[in-house]
This record gives structure tokens, sequence and C-alpha cells, in this order.
């Protein structure tokens, strides 16, 4: 009998769904959001743990041997005993590739269509005349621009299906080759994208119109973008980030709005969260906030129960994990 523990408020029927759908496994749910709200019995019998935010240590789980995360990213993981263990720990990656895509081409559009400009004049109110709506409120043009993609997996592949769309250029840059192992929600890259490598990105910087954020946070992506990043892009350029906070160098980022190297930032994540209430970006002209939501999926619950039971067979029969964490590079 395999002991499962889920530690999120899942509804009775996601639970009953998943036990059904594999045999020899037995479901408890604990909600907690820390290691020490679990009972110690319960962690002590617990081989396979469902969580975000709680990682025991070996002594405290001894039976463990795998951790499902209900994140996309694992960087929140990377300084506890779990990640110094060698018990796997697998994301829910490929879940919301979709919508995150299109959060960042509304993101692009709200730009090209000067959307935030717009919404000022409704709150004033004011209908400008003629010549402010010609000169000043006239969409930028999509095709042929050029959206440079730093983080060009899943995610960032779906981006630039999407950006295909509307006529522009896509550049993505990525680590190396693709990952080795099996991972939920891949697909064939039929963008038709450049694709460089990490000491590709300034040039990638340089080139582009739009510069997307998607790439996972590590000690390599720690301040990817900091003052020489930003001085590499040309006057104007468009920043969407839906990557994470620490990415960015926010002082750097702050420097190049006030400067007008950086056109406009579309900003979804951020290095402190919530983003305190005296931060500058709140009131920043060219800044649009919104609170972490890029990577909210509509089906989320039905698509993790299918990823978490299609993980659950695997792991009863001793088969490889999908979207299993290779800890040597961070995610």
């Amino acid at each position: 009998m395999i002991n499962v523990c889920v530690t999120l408020d899942f509804d009775d029927d996601w639970l009953a769904r998943v036990a059904a759908d594999t045999e020899g496994v037995t479901l408890r749910k604990h909600l907690a959001s820390r290691t020490e709200d679990l009972p110690a019995d319960l962690l002590a019998e617990t081989d396979v743990l469902y969580t975000s935010t709680v990682f025991p240590s070996p002594e405290q789980a001894p039976r463990l041997r795998w951790v499902q995360l209900d994140t996309s990213g694992c960087d929140h993981v990377r300084h506890t005993p779990l990640w110094r263990s060698d018990v796997p720990v697998t994301t829910i990656g490929g879940v919301s590739p979709k919508p995150l895509a299109e959060y960042v081409l509304m993101m692009i559009l709200a730009h090209a269509h000067h959307l935030p400009a717009m919404l000022r004049l409704q709150d004033r109110p004011h209908w400008p005349d003629f010549d402010h709506r010609w000169n000043r409120l006239m969409p930028r043009m999509l095709p042929g621009a050029t959206v440079g993609i730093v983080g060009y997996g899943r995610i960032g592949q779906e981006i630039g299906r999407l950006a295909r769309a509307f006529g522009m250029n896509v550049i993505g840059m990525r680590r190396g080759a693709a990952r080795t192992g099996e991972r939920y929600g891949d697909s064939v890259d039929e963008t038709g994208a450049e694709v460089v490598g990490p000491d590709g990105l300034h040039g990638l910087l340089g080139r582009s119109d739009y510069v997307v954020l998607t790439v996972p946070y590590t000690d390599a992506t720690h301040h990817l973008l900091d003052e020489r990043a930003f001085a590499a892009m040309r006057p104007g350029t468009v920043l969407v980030n839906a990557a994470r906070g620490g990415v960015v160098d926010e002082t750097a980022m702050l420097a190049a709005l006030r400067s007008g190297r950086l056109g406009f930032a579309a900003l979804d994540v951020f290095a402190t969260e919530p983003l305190p209430l005296d931060s500058a970006l709140w009131k920043e002209p060219n800044v649009l906030v919104t609170p972490h939501v890029a990577g909210f999926a509509p089906a989320y619950h039905e698509q993790v129960r299918t990823l978490f039971t299609e993980n659950l067979r695997r792991f009863a029969a001793g088969h490889e994990l999908l979207n299993l964490v290779d800890r040597s590079v961070g995610y």
C-alpha cells in the first residue's frame, strides 16, 4: 500500500477520483502550510506527499519516496532539507502554458493599443480631440515586430506560437538542448523561432521590441536582467515579466524606465510578494502591475488531477515520473 498525504484543500471528489484511478493507494488530506502543521505519525507513514510548502527532512519523513509540488517552479524548495535529500521532486509544469501565454499577448496588445492611456482618459473622464487620438493613440504595428522570449520552454513556445499568429518575429533563449525526461504538456515547437543560448542574451535584448521573461528562477538566473542587460536594449523596449521577481534587478529596471530605455513594463511577479504598498512600482508611469495571476489555469483542478494520477501510476509501476526536477540545474 502506498500512503499519500495531500496538504492542499482539494475536495473529496478530487481525492476519490485519484484514489479510484490508482490501485494500492491510500489518500489522506491534512491541510498544512508548514511541516510543523502535520502530525508526526502521519509524516512518518507518508510515502508520497502532494504539497506546495511542506518540505520535511528525511528524519521527519523516513518513508518519503516522492514529492509532487503544486507549483510549476521549485525555487522555494532549494534551501530546504528536502532539496538536499535524494527524494524525487516533480512539478505541475505544463498545466498553465496557454493561459500564461494569453496573459503575455494581452500585455503586448495592451501596450500596442495604448490601453493604459485610454483607461487614464476614462478615469478623468476626458474625450480627447482628434489630433490627440490620431497622434497619441494610433496603434503600434505588431506584424514585423520582434518578441524575445527568455526561457524558451513549454510556456515560451506557446507564447511564440501566439506571437507568430500576429505576424511577429520570435527569438527564444534557452539554456541548451531540450530537457531529458518526459514532461506534462510537451508538444512539438512549430513556431520557426530563432533560438539562442545564454551567451546570446544581450544580442536578443538588442533586437527585441518586446522582451518576455518565462525563465525558471535559479542561482544562474538571479538578476539576469541587470544594469548591463537593460543597457543592451533598444530605447522604448517593452518588458513582460511572468517568471519570478528575482530574475530582474528591480533597481536597474526602475532606472531603465525613468531613462526611457524601457518604454513599458507589465509585471506579474516581484522580488517581494505581496508587492509592498510603498513600492514605487505601484505608481510608476508606464508600469502595469498584476498580482501574480498570469499562471492561473481555468481547468487547474482537472489538469493537476490528470497529471498526479498519471504520476502515481508511474510511481507504483516503478517508471520514470513526469516533470522530474533536475536539481543540478535547479528546475
